[in-house]
């Protein structure tokens, strides 16, 4: 009968495939960020092997642990920042938590940006259709209904 290791727990164990749960993802990204190892040293220390194919960072884009847009720099989000410096009562916002943050502010900046274009996009076509079919349709404020 033979013993299996069972997640993280048992310390650094070799995987004949790598297959990770979350949280096991989370604190392979962990220990890389928070040694000097490169990705592929954290990769065999948990796998026995050292090709990590990009799973490492492809995982930190996934979780949060980068924040920034551009895939071609890489960005770490800092760690644990305080609410409130001046409050030391204040509770300090789990890391993923800030990065869940960070990365929300990001969509948002997106979807904004998006519906900025739109928005353009839609007055400049009621321009053009005012301008070539000579019509009115935006509508006039502070005007008297027609008698009809």
């Amino acid at each position: 009968m033979s013993k299996r290791n069972s997640g993280l727990t048992q310390g650094v164990h070799r995987r004949k495939y790598a297959h990770f749960s979350e949280s096991e993802k989370r604190r392979i990204i962990e220990d890389y960020l928070q040694s000097n190892l490169t990705k592929k040293a954290i990769w065999k220390k948990y796998t026995g092997r050292s090709d990590e194919h990009g799973l490492i960072l492809y995982w930190m884009y996934k979780y949060g642990y980068i924040c920034n847009a551009n895939k071609n720099s890489v960005t770490f989000v800092p760690e644990q920042k305080k609410m409130h410096p001046d409050n030391p009562q204040q509770e300090t916002v789990s890391e993923f938590e800030y990065f869940q943050m960070k990365r929300r502010i990001l969509e948002l900046e997106k979807q904004l940006q998006e519906s900025e274009m739109k928005s353009i996009a839609y007055q400049t076509m009621i321009e053009i259709a005012e301008r070539d079919f000579d019509i009115s349709i935006k509508k006039k404020f502070n005007t008297k209904p027609s008698k009809r």
